[in-house]
């Protein structure tokens, strides 16, 4: 009998209101705006129109992240998929700047600095102090965790630590089992993952921009090697979107 692995397809969040206002967001929690509803919606539609039909979802425990879910799965009429959320699928956390705007922030410290501290690979922002509303450990969410995993701030080398393991106990073993499953996260626990399936190096991810709202497909082998992989919809507007990420931090 021939083994037929699932299709696996990942989605970042729309717009969150603090996409909307240009600020470091992480692990703060805020909600869509009206052009996130909209995104979400529509990437519901392309999935739908593309044929997918899914077995079991994941987002994070953050609620841009999980209403984008309920939204794309209400337009493909999957609301009773089962959607499992996990602290391990969250935004990169960036410590000190959250809440901070991305060009004013540019503009004090440096574009250089300020982009090394967005996209380098194992360049943290400044942490958090644990008294800090923006630490992990003052949120009743995170309370039944060990305080030694809630991090004060993170590099993209931190979200690849805490994302792999999620891919490789949970996800990997439903993609094997042939389930078709969507993961719904943010810019950074995504290129953390898409760095590993797609085999991007250190220096080329931080190049490597995720649009909002937009799905992007993955098709593999029995050893769960990419075979195809592609974003679903216009592709010069995708190209558009994640060009206008790239420019977050530009003063």
């Amino acid at each position: 009998m021939s083994v037929v692995t699932g299709t696996l397809v990942i989605l970042r969040h729309g717009e969150s209101t603090w996409n909307q206002l240009n600020l470091f967001t992480g692990w703060h929690d805020v909600g869509l705006t009206d052009k996130g509803v909209a995104e979400a919606t529509a990437a519901g539609h392309t999935l739908a129109a593309d044929g997918l039909c899914f077995d079991v979802a994941h987002t994070s425990l953050l609620m841009r992240a999980v209403v984008t879910c309920q939204l794309a799965l209400a337009a493909m009429n999957q609301v009773a998929l089962p959607v499992q959320r996990h602290w391990r699928l969250n935004e990169r956390h960036y410590g000190a700047l959250q809440g901070l705007d991305k060009k004013a922030t540019a503009a004090l410290h440096g574009e250089e600095q300020t982009h090394l501290w967005r996209r380098s690979y194992d360049v943290p922002p400044p942490p958090v102090g644990t008294e800090s509303p923006e630490h992990p450990i003052n949120d009743p969410r995170y309370r039944l965790l060990p305080p030694d995993v809630l991090p004060a701030t993170e590099c993209l080398a931190d979200v690849v630590a805490r994302v792999l393991p999620y891919w490789h106990d949970v996800v990997a073993p439903q993609l094997l089992g042939g389930q078709n499953v969507l993961i719904v996260a943010h810019g950074n626990s995504l290129r953390a993952l898409l760095m590993h399936l797609e085999g991007v190096s250190r220096d080329a991810i931080a190049e490597l921009n995720i649009p909002t709202g937009v799905p992007r497909r993955y098709r593999f082998d029995t050893a769960l090697r990419v075979t195809d992989v592609q974003y679903l919809g216009d592709q010069q507007a995708i190209a558009a979107a994640a060009a206008q990420v790239a420019a977050q931090s530009k003063a």
